[in-house]
């Protein structure tokens, strides 16, 4: 038995020796994403509720009319369903669940784009509002499936 060898096994979850990356400081952000898209999920059913429910809330316009030909019910259901898979979207990112992922992605995508657009009339939230996403996708895509269970 020889004692001069004084190698030990690398720490649980290092990285070594198996297959599970290391952890990143983005795993934060990662959860961030997912806290956000859970609040923007409820954000976005409740008014789709309300669409169903209050239509009176939604008045645009004189005429009561929508710039789209859909009734606000129509806009009340997209709007709830939408909602209800940001939200799920939004657990499932805690997990590292890959379409889970994709989906906040897409949702921080089009922020960005809407923001882009609205850059003129409220430029420093507009800015905060595009960095923020696009920290978000980088969290998303390069850190997201850090999550991953076991």
């Amino acid at each position: 038995m020889d004692m001069s060898d004084t190698r030990t096994a690398p720490p649980a979850g290092s990285g070594y020796g198996g297959n599970q990356p290391e952890r990143s400081g983005w795993v934060g952000w990662v959860f961030f994403a997912g806290v956000m898209m859970i609040l923007m999920g409820s954000l976005h059913a409740i008014d789709g509720l309300v669409g169903i429910f209050k239509k009176e809330v939604y008045v645009a316009g004189a005429n009561g009319q929508l710039v789209v030909s859909w009734n606000y019910s129509t806009w009340g259901w997209i709007f709830l369903i939408v909602g209800i898979i940001v939200v799920c979207a939004g657990f499932a990112v805690m997990t590292g669940a890959l379409w889970a992922r994709v989906i906040g992605i897409i949702v921080a995508g089009i922020s960005m784009i809407i923001n882009i657009a609205f850059l003129a009339a409220f430029p420093f939230w507009s800015l905060i509002l595009i960095a923020l996403d696009v920290v978000i996708i980088y969290a998303l895509a390069v850190h997201g499936g850090e999550l991953k269970q076991e």
